[in-house]
């Protein structure tokens, strides 16, 4: 399933443009000669910003693509592949 939401569409958008300013940022801090700990610090902030995206992906993908509509009756075979598939995405991630 595709994310159908516009305005989660337009949020984690614009989530990652901030993500790519501040790896740009670091590359400008690179070439300016900045204090390691500078970079470091940014490089941080960076991590947590992706894993702050991650965390609300995956839970927009658990809630709206892994359940089913709710006009569609609940079949626990497919929701225990889904819960599993789930399962090994999270399980790839470092």
């Amino acid at each position: 399933m595709q994310i159908q939401d516009p305005e989660l569409i337009e949020r984690l958008g614009k989530r990652l443009r901030r993500i790519e300013g501040q790896v740009r940022g670091i590359e400008s801090m690179l070439s300016d000669g900045r204090e390691c700990r500078e970079i470091i610090q940014q490089l941080s902030a960076i991590q947590s910003a992706l894993h702050s995206f991650s965390r609300n992906l995956l839970e927009e993908y658990a809630i709206n693509c892994l359940l089913p509509p709710e006009d569609q009756p609940i079949n626990r075979r497919a929701q225990e592949q889904n819960l599993r598939e789930l399962i090994d995405l999270l399980n790839k991630a470092p």
